[in-house]
């Protein structure tokens, strides 16, 4: 790749401070509306928002929305209202996620469904829901709702998709693809056009097709992430989509490539339930010796080099170069 996205990396946490630092101040704000949205008379919910919010994530789809804001240099008030909407989107959804994956860990803090119950969990990803729409309701606005219920939508569908794949090894590049798009990358996407409807119009377009491909390339890295990362116990391969049977990018590129035995123990590993530490770093490498990470790494600086030139006509702004910024930042996560 040319250009933004083969910039010099630097540490994530530095280059995420970095990208935010144009709208820190009202990344602070964000947080205080995140929690007037979800305040309410029942101290069952008080007490699981409070528990939400303490482990919520490092504010990305909020940040890429207010930077969106400010491409033009005329940012709307109402973009903090839109950015805690998209965070408490997310939320809900990760609360959901872990409910179906009976995850016990997010960001090293329980989750929902394993200090209460799948019970409130599933309750409480709806009520995020709610009061979401009900904020965004509030502005006014019918083209906003529009698009935020519309992306609501395509994160169901996402769900269903990965839970009606029935045989998990036939699924292509292309079924990947659709999932990621309905999964992550809609609400990147969504979070980039709707910042761009708060205070830069004319760019809209724009910001949708860098959100799109920035979501795409922003879960191929963290697809990535399960082969390449280690576990700070074991040292190996964190290997969490294997043991989970989930077949991603660097799977996918690597099946085809594979001979009758590497097949077989990727077949023995999808039919053990719970996969041991040894068989997981051996798929893994059969998957990087087969030339699937490499693949994987390839599609995803692809979806980078799009979201770089959607760039293009933007006008030369700090906004815009944060937003520059955010695409290695994607591709160079390490966590």
């Amino acid at each position: 790749m040319t250009g933004t996205a083969s910039r010099t990396r630097t540490p994530a946490t530095s280059a995420l401070r970095d990208i935010q630092a144009p709208v820190q101040q009202r990344l602070d704000e964000v947080v205080t509306e995140m929690r007037r949205v979800v305040t309410a008379d029942l101290p069952l919910i008080e007490q699981v928002s409070s528990h939400l919010l303490g482990m919520r994530g490092k504010m990305f789809r909020p940040t890429l929305a207010l930077l969106a804001s400010e491409v033009a240099g005329t940012p709307e008030p109402r973009a903090i209202t839109l950015a805690a909407v998209l965070e408490l989107m997310h939320l809900a959804s990760l609360v959901h996620d872990d409910s179906v994956d009976h995850s016990s860990l997010r960001r090293g803090l329980p989750t929902v469904n394993s200090l209460f119950s799948h019970q409130v969990s599933v309750i409480m990803g709806d009520f995020l829901y709610s009061r979401a729409l009900e904020a965004l309701v509030a502005l006014g606005d019918l083209d906003l709702l529009r698009v935020l219920t519309g992306v609501s939508t395509q994160l169901t569908i996402g769900e269903m998709r990965q839970l009606a794949a029935v045989e998990t090894l036939a699924f292509t590049e292309a079924d990947y693809e659709e999932l990621i798009r309905a999964k992550t990358a809609s609400l990147i996407s969504a979070a980039c056009e709707t910042g761009a409807m708060c205070g830069a119009p004319a760019h809209r377009a724009a910001m949708r097709r860098f959100g799109e491909r920035l979501g795409m390339a922003f879960q191929v890295a963290d697809d990535m992430l399960d082969y390449t990362g280690t576990s700070s116990v074991t040292g190996k391969p964190s290997g969490l989509d294997l043991k989970e049977h989930k077949v991603t990018l660097p799977l996918i590129s690597a099946l085809p490539r594979l001979d009758a035995s590497g097949r077989s123990r990727v077949e023995a590993l999808f039919a053990t339930d719970e996969p041991g530490e040894d068989q997981v770093a051996e798929v893994v490498e059969l998957v990087a010796a087969a030339g699937g990470i490499d693949a994987a790494r390839r599609r995803g600086e692809e979806f980078a080099q799009e979201a770089e030139e959607a760039l293009g006509g933007l006008p030369d702004t700090p906004a815009r170069t944060a937003l520059a910024d955010a695409i290695p930042y994607v591709m160079d996560r390490r966590s």
